[in-house]
């Protein structure tokens, strides 16, 4: 299990102002469609009252939340929570508890194939788990004052908001499973006018000799 010193209090400043300069500059970017669909993005607002805020870059899809509360959705859209995690690994049930307490709605993905392992090397650098993002930050292993304090710092809420009908997506692997097709074998066709494999010819008998007639049978009759 990877541990990690907690944040100090330099660090912990610093990340709150980037998050706050991220949020300020994805609040402040419009896209514009002009009269003849060319699309262009200007951090000032635009005539058209119509006009949207450009999507930051690491926003999900709003669909994906709908069923949040509003401040809660738009800091699930602004630092998506993503986690890594394996059988028989007690620090990733922690990880997925502490969220779970917190009402942190997050997108758990599962490291078990031979697959899943590389791509987790290719994404983290490492094979430890559990891994997880908080929007572009990543939390190698789990240290609770660590992981609290980054989830501060995007804003989610101490104590859980979510819905009482609200469901948590269930876990997927890492890497699509993909289906094997079993090779189709052709059964034997009944049609006559199917044209099946030639048989084997069986040997035909020698064809008898006729030696004609003898002394012995002078009329040449053979049986």
């Amino acid at each position: 299990m990877n541990m990690h010193k907690p944040l100090t209090a330099p660090l912990l400043a610093s990340l709150l102002m980037t998050l706050a300069c991220a949020s300020v500059q994805a609040q402040g970017v419009y896209r514009i469609v002009g009269p003849d669909g060319k699309v262009t993005f200007s951090d000032r607002a635009p005539a058209d009252a119509n006009a949207q805020p450009a999507r930051a870059a690491t926003e999900v899809p709003a669909a994906a939340n709908g069923a949040l509360p509003y401040e809660l959705r738009q800091i699930a859209n602004r630092f998506p929570v993503t986690i890594y995690t394996g059988n028989d690994c007690p620090p990733c049930t922690s990880a997925r508890n502490l969220l779970t307490s917190r009402g942190v709605p997050f997108t758990e993905r599962t490291v078990s194939s031979n697959e899943d392992i590389a791509a987790l090397q290719r994404l983290s650098g490492g094979t430890g788990l559990p891994f997880g993002t908080i929007g572009g930050q990543q939390l190698a292993g789990f240290s609770e004052g660590e992981w609290v304090q980054y989830l501060d710092a995007a804003g989610y809420p101490k104590q859980s908001a979510l819905p009482r009908n609200y469901r948590q997506p269930a876990p997927t692997p890492l890497v699509a499973v993909k289906a094997t097709a079993e090779p189709a074998t052709t059964p034997a066709s009944s049609d006559p006018a199917t044209p099946t494999a030639p048989s084997r010819a069986r040997p035909r008998p020698p064809a008898p000799v006729n030696d004609g007639p003898t002394p012995s049978n002078p009329a040449g009759i053979r049986f």
